[in-house]
């Protein structure tokens, strides 16, 4: 950090974050989400920070990746970033490379940068994972088939980190992970005393709406479910004790327990919250809340952390909104690579890790792994992805 004395610890802030919503609304949401932003970092003044999104540029990405170099700008012009002396930005912006761009056929997929903070050598990986295309699909079965999916994408991505072939380093995974709370499971405890009807179509007879109703109360609805509808009748049970009752239903972590750590949640779902923010704290009903954007780390990150002389601090948000990969600060330097995609978005969590080595110097480091080519999941291309860099003042070879 430029114009501060070096201090016996190196503060880091990792944030994580979907902001395919803030493009399109970008002098409205997207300012909103910047000035909270601002004021995270303000408030902890991290040595380092890494900033992970997913869909930046947007959903309707033709239209709106001409917000893109604005934003960038912006963040990097502004007063919460003046302090630090060097930003490294990677971006994928050519989306008119339909063989590369993240994907054409989800822009799903992750990336992985690797620094060096005072001769400790770690990953960042950002991640997005598929969602939950029906919430009665989700809802037939426990776990969920969209549950299995992402168990299988993630576990790939897992796999090519720890590749034999590149040196081991501890590493931390951001990312809209898209964890969704086992539906089926949720729906039988909210409803417990309530009786199922089904609404079908009438020239397929397929189920287009569920709809539970108080056995008694006057028939009182109290869940209805589409596909992309599900429309709770009291949202504070998702918000009360910042939904401590609902953890035991956010299941699709433990299959990683040996593989990934995860600091304790202490924040309400922070999915999906509606896009009007003249609604204020309001969850959408198109989907159940859940904890979907989060950041995990690997065993030998979470001992990293435990080794420090300081004791941890963790600070999390589910208020900064609805995701960029940056970094490199003071003489710090990174390689990144882009595997096959993984398949198939949220709020925001962001850890603020105080003490990952004693030194605040920051030393740059150059390992670059080459690209793996190895077989997508389901059926994803096999091509390797080499991604289309982009740096404030230079570019990256």
């Amino acid at each position: 950090m430029a114009g501060k004395a070096a201090a016996p610890g190196t503060a880091v802030l990792l944030v994580t974050a979907n902001v395919g919503s803030l493009f399109d609304d970008p002098e409205n949401l997207q300012k909103n989400w910047l000035r909270e932003f601002y004021q995270v970092v303000h408030a902890h003044r991290p040595h380092f920070l890494a900033l992970h999104c997913q869909e930046f540029g947007g959903k309707n990405y033709e239209a709106s990746m001409s917000h893109v170099d604005k934003f960038v700008r912006e963040l990097l012009s502004s007063d919460a970033m003046t302090e630090y002396s060097r930003a490294r930005v990677y971006l994928d912006e050519d989306y008119k490379s339909q063989e590369h761009f993240t994907c054409k056929w989800s822009r799903k997929g992750f990336i992985r940068t690797r620094w060096c903070l005072a001769d400790c050598a770690f990953d960042l990986v950002n991640i997005h994972l598929f969602h939950d295309a029906s919430n009665l699909v989700a809802w037939e079965t426990s776990p969920s088939v969209y549950s299995g999916i992402r168990h299988k994408a993630l576990g790939y991505v897992l796999d090519r980190i720890i590749d034999q072939r590149f040196e081991k380093a501890s590493y931390f995974v951001f990312g809209d992970f898209n964890f969704r709370l086992d539906s089926k499971s949720v729906v039988e405890t909210l409803c417990t005393k309530a009786t199922m009807q089904t609404v079908r179509a009438a020239d397929t007879n397929e189920v287009v709406k569920l709809i539970f109703r108080e056995s008694d109360n006057d028939r009182k609805v109290m869940l209805q479910l589409e596909k992309k509808l599900f429309d709770y009748f009291n949202q504070e049970v998702f918000r009360d004790d910042n939904g401590t009752a609902l953890l035991e239903f956010d299941k699709e972590l433990s299959v990683f327990k040996d593989r990934l750590y995860e600091l304790d949640i202490s924040f309400p779902p922070s999915y999906p919250y509606s896009e009007d923010s003249s609604q204020g704290r309001q969850y959408m009903n198109t989907r159940c809340p859940a904890w979907c954007d989060r950041v995990l780390m690997s065993p030998s990150a979470k001992e990293l952390i435990l080794r420090s002389e300081s004791e941890e601090k963790v600070v999390t948000y589910d208020h900064i909104g609805p995701s960029v990969c940056m970094g490199d600060h003071k003489g710090s330097d990174a390689s990144a690579t882009r595997g096959p995609p993984a398949r198939p978005p949220c709020s925001t969590r962001s850890h603020v890790l105080r003490q990952l080595h004693r030194q605040a110097r920051l030393r740059a480091t150059a390992r670059r792994p080459a690209p793996h080519v190895a077989s997508a999941p389901d059926g994803a291309p096999d091509k390797p992805h080499i991604p289309h860099c982009r740096v404030c003042s230079c570019d990256i070879k």
